[in-house]
């Protein structure tokens, strides 16, 4: 049987292939899978989406190996495919994936947009184990869910709330370091499906989450919600030009109005556990 293909995209799919084999050429046996997650993974997917993929290696990679991979997407970086400027994604250790109470360590991660490796805790959180385990497109190795631990879904929760209050604190004290078109509208559709994924309990997309609060939220927001939607396009350029000042002031008290949605939500789910 013909393996399927993990996009409908070809172009995508070279540059995937492209990576995986590069990948493969400096790890050797040591890669043990790579698999897309994010929006390919959940669905809802288009043209202007990021490409988030998570490599699962052994164990931790050596200081050879980091320059090897340095490489590697330096060169894929500048491969003449749009594609090629829109991948992010982590190298987690094979133990550190399977393990969700591992969330928050440093691994390295590729930032979208970047041609190099750092280290951080982006992509090592419990939602993305659970889209990985649940969702994930295996682009090589075995299925993702034989390399992740059953995730439950108070701890799915937990972590949802954290990321609502912690990360909308952090806009609200530093504003300036969000005032661009991309931001402003990356905000708003995060929020919206934030709460529509704390309410049902696992992770989805931003569509989803938009359409979910158009009908359910209050209205005064469905003018903010369609327009930032409309403004998806092109993240490129987005993110060198600056926020409309309405939207954007419109956007920090959409910020703080779902905060105080989020405690209401999880007031309800308590109560009906």
């Amino acid at each position: 049987m013909k393996k399927a293909l993990p996009t409908p995209y070809p172009e995508l799919n070279s540059v995937l292939r492209d990576l995986v084999e590069s990948v493969q050429a400096v790890l050797g046996e040591k890669l043990v899978g790579a698999y897309l997650q994010g929006s390919f993974a959940v669905g809802d997917f288009d043209l202007n989406s990021d490409v988030d993929f998570i490599m699962v290696i052994e164990d931790e990679l050596s200081e050879q190996e980091v320059e090897g991979l340095q490489a590697v997407h330096e060169r894929i970086y500048s491969l003449a495919s749009p594609w090629a400027q829109h991948l992010e994604g982590s190298y987690f250790p094979r133990d550190v994936l399977r393990d969700y109470g591992r969330s928050g360590e440093q691994v390295w991660y590729l930032n979208h947009g970047s041609r190099s490796l750092i280290l951080s805790d982006h992509c090592n959180t419990v939602v993305v184990r659970w889209v990985v385990r649940e969702n994930g497109v295996p682009l090589v190795g075995p299925p993702p869910a034989s390399l992740v631990d059953v995730i439950p879904v108070g701890t799915l929760r937990k972590e949802m709330m954290a990321t609502l209050n912690d990360w909308g604190q952090e806009i609200v004290d530093n504003p300036e370091h969000y005032t661009n078109r991309f931001y402003q509208g990356f905000i708003v559709l995060s929020y919206c499906r934030m709460l529509h994924d704390l309410l049902r309990g696992y992770p989805g997309s931003k569509l989803q989450g938009a359409k979910w609060a158009k009908a359910n939220l209050d209205p005064r927001w469905q003018g903010l919600i369609d327009h930032t939607w409309d403004c998806r396009p092109d993240p490129a350029r987005s993110v060198r030009e600056p926020a409309d000042t309405e939207d954007f002031k419109a956007t920090l008290e959409f910020v703080q109005y779902c905060r105080e949605k989020a405690k209401s939500l999880s007031a309800e789910i308590d109560a009906g556990a």
